[in-house]
C-alpha cells in the first residue's frame, strides 16, 4: 500500500509542488489543508476542514507554511502520533522549542533546506571553519531571496551560520553574529558571523559562505533554480521517515550523512 501523504498548505505554491512529488514518487495523497475554507479548483486531493482531520487521513504530513503555525502543527502531529516533515523557516526559539518537544513522541524532520546539494554545503562549511582559525579567517554569509520573503536572514543561512560555528567548536549564539551593518559600526567582530539579506525580483535562493584572511579568501556558493528541488526532497524525507522511531531528524540523516 502506498505511504499516504498529507499536504499542509496544498492551494500555495509549494503545496502544489509537493502534491507533484508526492505523485511522482508513488505515494498517494490523502489530502491536504489551505487557508480559504472550501475546496480549491484543480487540487489533486481533498481538502480537509484541519490540521488535526489532516493527520488523522495521512501516514505522513509535510509541512512548508507558516512559522506560526509551526507549534499548532507538532502538536497536532505528538497528538495523532503521526510522522512530521517541517520546512518552514523563520521559527522563534519557542516554536523550535515546541518542534523538540514533539519530537520526543513522534519522528520528524526539520530542516532549513531540503535541497541535497545545500545539505553537502553544510557540512562542507563545517569542516572548513574548523580548518580556518576564526582570529585569521573571517566568515560571512550572504544570501538572496525573491522579494516576497518574509524572514531575514534566511533558515539556510543561520543554518550555514550554525555551521560554521559548530566547526569551529562554539556556537552561533556564543559566536555573535553581525547583520544589518549600517552607519559607523566599529571594527567587525573576531569570530563573530556576519550575515547580510538580499530581497528582490523571484530569486529562488542564493547562498555564499565567504572565508576572509589578509592573504586569501575562499567563497562557497550554492544556487537554486527550482523550488522543486525543495518539494523533492521533503518527499523523500516523509518516505524515509516511515517506521523510524521519535526524535529530531534533518536531512543528513535522511542522506545517510549522519
Amino acid at each position: 500500500m502506498p505511504v499516504r501523504i498529507g499536504i499542509a498548505g496544498i492551494a500555495g505554491r509549494m503545496g502544489r509542488l509537493l502534491a507533484e512529488e508526492a505523485l511522482a514518487a508513488g505515494a498517494a495523497l490523502a489530502g491536504g489543508t489551505r487557508r480559504e475554507a472550501g475546496a480549491a479548483a484543480g487540487l489533486p486531493a481533498p481538502v480537509l476542514p484541519d490540521i488535526g482531520a489532516l493527520f488523522a487521513a495521512s501516514d505522513v504530513v509535510i509541512d512548508f507554511t507558516h512559522a506560526s503555525a509551526a507549534a499548532a502543527h507538532v502538536a497536532a502531529a505528538a497528538a495523532a502520533g503521526r510522522p512530521f516533515v517541517l520546512g518552514t523557516s523563520g521559527l522563534s526559539a519557542e516554536q523550535e522549542a515546541a518542534v523538540a518537544a514533539a519530537a520526543r513522541q513522534v519522528p520528524i524532520v526539520y530542516a532549513a533546506n531540503f535541497a541535497p546539494g545545500v545539505n553537502l554545503f553544510l557540512a562542507i562549511a563545517e569542516r572548513m571553519a574548523a580548518a580556518l582559525p576564526p582570529e585569521q579567517y573571517d566568515a560571512e554569509i550572504v544570501e538572496m531571496h525573491h522579494r516576497q520573503k518574509v524572514d531575514a536572514p534566511s533558515g539556510t543561512a543561520v543554518a550555514l551560520g550554525r555551521a560554521v560555528a559548530r566547526g569551529r567548536g562554539t556556537t552561533l549564539e556564543a559566536a555573535g553574529t553581525e547583520s544589518g551593518r549600517d552607519g559607523h559600526t566599529g571594527a567587525r567582530g573576531t569570530g563573530s558571523i556576519g550575515f547580510a539579506a538580499l530581497r528582490g525580483g523571484q530569486v529562488v535562493g542564493e547562498h555564499t559562505l565567504l572565508f576572509a584572511a589578509a592573504s586569501e579568501h575562499i567563497a562557497l556558493t550554492h544556487r537554486s533554480f527550482d523550488r522543486r528541488v525543495y518539494a523533492t526532497g521533503a518527499v523523500r524525507a516523509a518516505l524515509w521517515l516511515q517506521g523510524k522511531a521519535p526524535g529530531l531528524y534533518d536531512m543528513k540523516h535522511v542522506l545517510g550523512m549522519a
